[in-house]
């Protein structure tokens, strides 16, 4: 594993992620309370022996530049890296990143100052735990030029995806962008009989590529036109080199939408956990807070992850994740939502506080109701609030709220004012009267 380098990219914009990405990027978004994206492919890395990356990124690095020096620091004696580039104008391109293609072929001179011979490039907003031992392995007994991380899928789930067509030996034959339902006529590929009964036929590309050193020259080279790998680089290298797909059924996530990113991790406070968080040879690593312990006083959880830090009070929770130094107040109750938390304690003193700024009330305040949200760092919920899109708007804005796809995102910093109600037409007369319409009934304490 010591001649891999690997090569995570950051994607451009991430709109479909706004307004998480108002003011960082794509692998620097906040996941499952604690993490964030980029610890992902990272983690998978340093779990197989990978210890030289680089994360190519060109919108609001700052942070997560910040990210990476505190978190992934090899030492004086390791040879490995975790190193950030951001497009950068050179004598030879005086452009930014056009396209993941093109966003390697403008470092290729970055990688070719290490000594290497194969290239694993990852993408930055997937959550999924993949052994690349294993990858690098199959790569080598298929003796291929390129591989290609496969997902088996669905017929209705294989629109959204590019869908590889292989032979019995695993030989990429045919490969579809984004194909129709008419499209898919004949695309299945020989899957196991679990898969088949299952339905799960086609292979989606999970983003997940390993190139021979030479080969990934050569067809960067060959057309400094094709800017993007899956559109481009892959299809037009089926029929000239050894293009492999490897089978991986194991839990993969692309959290690239506002959807899919509440999706995941409201998905991963079941009980059934699909990740293996309590194994200690497949741990997503992350910056250490020296923070306590979550706090939580005479309040009711259901399939909730609470990061350290929290404080809960009197509360109810269901199905939601918490981040770092959540506070939810009394008679709250909050389903099927993602809170990633505060930067500082709402009791803290304005001056001892890092960063400086930012609301005075980081958290969530009493006798609110929130359902189907996505709250970012240091956002201010005030008592009473009501957040529920029970209108069920698929796309809109509002004061200090956005609706993407049908979930309600609260900007980072926003202070929603009390009583404010967003996402129900009807006017609430008494709040607390609703929320205990809503919300069961608390358990009965018994003392023995």
């Amino acid at each position: 594993m010591n001649s891999i380098i690997a090569v995570v990219l950051g994607g451009g914009a991430g709109t479909r992620l706004f307004p998480l990405t108002q003011y960082r990027s794509k692998p620097a978004v906040p996941l499952l309370g604690k993490y964030r994206l980029v610890d992902v492919p990272i983690s998978n890395c340093l779990n197989a022996g990978i210890n030289r990356m680089f994360i190519l990124t060109q919108f609001n690095s700052a942070g997560l530049n910040h990210h990476i020096m505190d978190t992934y620091r090899m030492g004086a004696f390791n040879k490995g890296f975790v190193s950030v580039l951001a497009a950068e104008q050179t004598p030879s391109s005086k452009d930014w990143f056009r396209g993941t293609a093109d966003a390697v072929r403008q470092i290729l001179h970055h990688m070719d100052r290490h000594a290497y011979s194969h290239v694993l490039i990852l993408s930055g907003d997937q959550l999924y735990q993949m052994d690349f031992k294993h990858l690098w392995q199959h790569h080598q007994d298929t003796n291929a030029d390129i591989s290609v991380a496969t997902t088996p899928v669905s017929l209705s789930d294989a629109p959204a995806f590019g869908i590889m067509q292989t032979n019995e030996k695993e030989q990429i034959e045919v490969f579809q962008e984004k194909p129709s339902l008419n499209e898919l006529v004949g695309l299945e590929s020989p899957v196991g009989s679990e898969l088949e009964d299952q339905g799960r036929v086609y292979l989606a590309s999970t983003g997940i590529y390993m190139f021979n050193r030479d080969v990934l020259h050569s067809v960067l080279s060959q057309d400094p036109t094709a800017t993007d790998f899956g559109k481009e680089i892959i299809p037009g290298s089926i029929n000239k080199h050894n293009v492999v797909s490897y089978p991986f059924d194991g839990y993969w996530s692309d959290v690239g939408s506002i959807r899919s990113y509440h999706a995941a991790n409201i998905e991963l406070t079941k009980s059934n956990d699909v990740l293996r968080f309590y194994d200690s040879s497949c741990t997503i690593y992350t910056q250490k807070d020296s923070l306590p312990p979550p706090r939580i006083h005479s309040s009711y959880i259901q399939d909730g992850i609470i990061a350290e830090g929290s404080y809960l009070n009197h509360c109810r929770v269901y199905n939601t994740v918490l981040g770092i130094r959540s506070y939810v107040g009394a008679r709250t109750t909050i389903k099927n939502s993602v809170y990633l938390g505060s930067e500082y304690y709402h009791w803290e003193d304005t001056a001892e506080r890092h960063p400086v700024g930012g609301p005075d009330f980081p958290g969530i305040g009493e006798a609110c109701y929130i359902e189907n949200a996505v709250i970012d760092m240091n956002a201010s919920i005030r008592d009473g609030v009501v957040i529920s899109n029970q209108e069920g708007v698929t796309e809109g804005e509002g004061p200090n709220y956005y609706i993407k796809d049908g979930i309600i995102v609260i900007p980072s910093n926003a202070v929603v004012s009390e009583g404010t109600v967003i996402g129900v037409s009807r006017r609430i007369e008494r709040q607390t009267a609703k929320i205990q319409e809503l919300a069961p009934p608390m358990p009965v304490s018994l003392s023995l």
